[in-house]
């Protein structure tokens, strides 16, 4: 066995978003967001207090500082800062903020900030979200004031994460909120704005001559055919259009090429519905950004088998943990597989490490402009079973999980791949969207019910890889 050292201004992260930590969604002036409204209806699952972090930041910082975890993803919640998604600025939501960077600093943790970490103001929301260009025109606006209201605190912004969750979600499998489906038309022109309003963000920091890095986080599952054959290899494709290759073109190389756009039209068409319109003056915005892109977060959980299907649409989301219960088969795409072999978590996300070696091999042989590349999200859900105080919570599986994609990491960095830093999702266990509280993902276990920390058999083995820099290889 040997050792690979990872370079010594590597970051070793952990990932957080602010609609599933801070808890606090009716303190201190917030606005409301998709979210509250859409957890309301539904009547399952209270995203308050989670773990807290709103009142808690320091002891969870106080945490990276021993841990020796010297980066953290952190996400503005928009409508502490703009209730209403524009006008009326809340000043104690702007003040929250600087407090939680300068405690990042205090504690050696460089905070990477995003801006959009799929919590829009439902206010905006109403009049259309991603669809509207009330919606992206107050993206843009809200973008510039956190540059200049946090410049000296914030030296890495993401733009947005994850569109390539968002868009599918909201609008095709209807598992996010507003929950429509199969509206693939409408999914496409989202990810087409999305593409937009990201690179008028990134030139608009670029061009106020801002000291910091900007880039984009997309959730990047690598698609792969079931078989040899033609119609799964087609399926393959399909699929990975639908889910990464569109937002690549559009964010990394600032246009969309012939066989994008092929699929995309063979898609909506397959649904009847109506292609979107590419517009050169957009393409000409988009890359100007790409050019001026300093990074690209690249969250890897799992990877994608599909076979050749032409049945109607038919999503069954796993959001229990009942293993075998997830069923993915789109219209005009494809059927989402779980080859024998290979395993999977209780929530049928298959376990392949090789995927994310594949998909930084892309995005670095594909998409030239690209020099800097963060892994911003890579972890494993598990059902953590708690003891006692003093007895460690034993995880080895999601430590196994980590090492064997840390070391495809490895293999990358040494192939001449950039990438600069690790992020694992999640720093602490907290809020999981339409999995509720039971899919665990932290390195600190939180007792939802006193909001006590424990750090997990993971944590240990995260501080010593972030002490040492050294990753046994098999």
């Amino acid at each position: 066995m040997t050792e690979f050292k990872f370079p010594d201004n590597f970051y070793f992260g952990g990932a957080t978003a602010a609609y599933q930590c801070e808890g606090a969604t009716n303190e201190d002036g917030k606005g409301e967001v998709i979210w509250d409204k859409y957890l309301r209806e539904q009547n399952t699952i209270n995203p308050n207090p989670s773990c807290d972090f709103y009142h808690r930041y320091s002891e969870d910082l106080a945490l990276c500082n021993k841990f020796k975890i010297n980066a953290i993803r952190v996400s503005i919640d928009w409508a502490r800062i703009f209730p209403n998604g524009t006008g009326q600025v809340e000043p104690r939501g702007v003040a929250y903020y600087h407090h939680v960077f300068q405690e990042c600093h205090k504690n050696g943790v460089e905070p990477f900030v995003t801006l959009h970490h799929f919590d829009t103001p439902q206010s905006l929301q109403d009049k259309g979200g991603w669809l509207s260009q009330e919606m992206l025109d107050a993206f843009l606006a809200y973008a510039k004031f956190c540059f200049k209201e946090y410049q000296n605190e914030v030296n890495y912004w993401i733009t947005i994460n994850e569109p390539t969750s968002m868009a599918c979600q909201q609008y095709v499998s209807g598992t996010f909120p507003p929950a429509y489906h199969d509206q693939f038309s409408k999914c496409f022109q989202a990810e087409y704005n999305q593409n937009l309003v990201h690179a008028k963000i990134v030139n608009a920091y670029k061009e106020a001559g801002y000291k910091g890095k900007i880039g984009i986080v997309h959730a990047l599952q690598t698609v792969y055919p079931a078989s040899d054959s033609l119609g799964d290899q087609h399926a393959a494709a399909l699929k990975d259009v639908l889910e990464n290759r569109f937002y690549l073109d559009g964010t990394l190389s600032g246009k969309y090429s012939e066989k994008t756009l092929a699929l995309i039209k063979e898609i909506i068409t397959a649904n009847d519905q109506e292609m979107i319109a590419i517009k050169a003056k957009d393409e000409r915005i988009l890359q100007k950004a790409a050019r001026q892109l300093d990074f690209v977060g690249v969250n890897y959980y799992f990877s994608k088998f599909m076979k050749e299907y032409h049945g109607e649409t038919e999503i069954s989301h796993n959001g229990t943990g009942q293993k075998g219960t997830d069923v993915n088969r789109m219209k005009g795409v494809g059927e989402e597989v779980h080859p024998q072999d290979l395993p999977a978590t209780d929530w049928d996300w298959i376990i392949y490490p090789q995927g994310i070696l594949d998909q930084l091999k892309r995005i670095n042989d594909n998409y030239p402009l690209v020099h800097e590349i963060y892994i911003t999200e890579n972890g494993m859900g598990y059902k953590d079973k708690f003891v006692s105080p003093d007895k460690l919570i034993d995880d080895t599986p999601r430590i196994k999980y980590l090492h064997d994609h840390l070391e495809k990491i490895a293999e990358a960095i040494e192939a001449g791949i950039p990438v600069c830093g690790y992020f694992v999702w999640s720093l602490q266990d907290m809020f999981s969207w339409t999995n509720g509280y039971s899919k665990r993902y932290g390195l600190f276990y939180v007792d939802f019910k006193t909001q006590a920390r424990y750090p997990k058999a993971s944590a240990y083995w995260y501080k010593k890889l972030a002490e040492t820099r050294e990753l046994p290889k098999k």
